[in-house]
C-alpha cells in the first residue's frame, strides 16, 4: 500500500533497456490533467528531443491547457495540449510553448541526458 496522498500519484518513468526514473504526477499542479492521465495509463511513446532541454513523447490524450506555464525547473514534468505530449525537462527552461504542470521527476534525472530519439518511454503505475 502507498503512503502517498491521492494528491501525489508516484509513477515509473521506464526508458526501454536503458533506465527506471521515478516520478510523481501532482494532482494539485493540474487536477483535471493529471486525472486524464492517470485514466490512460500506462502510456508508451517514442522519444523525440527538443533542443537540448527537453524530451517527450506523444500521447492520445487530449485535454486543454491548465494552468499554465513556461518556465520549468531541471526534473519538471508538463503535458502539451497542442500535440498531447508528456514533456521531460533536462535542464531549466523558459519555453516558447505554454505547457500545463504535472508533476516532478524524483532521482536519476541525469539518465535523460542518455536518451536518444527513437528510444521508447513507458510510463506506469508503480505496483508495489
Amino acid at each position: 500500500m502507498s503512503t502517498l496522498s491521492v494528491s501525489r500519484k508516484q509513477l515509473i518513468l521506464e526508458i526501454l533497456g536503458k533506465a527506471k526514473i521515478p516520478c510523481n504526477l501532482k494532482r494539485h499542479l493540474s487536477p483535471r490533467t493529471v486525472g486524464t492521465i492517470m485514466r490512460s495509463l500506462p502510456l508508451e511513446g517514442h522519444a523525440h528531443l527538443l533542443g537540448q532541454s527537453i524530451l517527450y513523447f506523444e500521447t492520445s490524450i487530449d485535454s486543454g491547457i491548465e494552468r499554465a506555464r513556461t518556465e520549468f525547473k531541471k526534473g519538471d514534468v508538463a503535458f502539451l495540449p497542442s500535440s498531447g505530449s508528456i514533456c521531460f525537462f533536462i535542464t531549466d527552461v523558459t519555453s516558447g510553448r505554454t505547457m500545463t504542470p504535472i508533476g516532478k521527476l524524483v532521482d536519476n534525472i541525469d539518465a535523460l541526458k542518455e536518451i536518444k530519439s527513437g528510444d521508447v518511454f513507458r510510463i506506469y503505475e508503480e505496483t508495489a
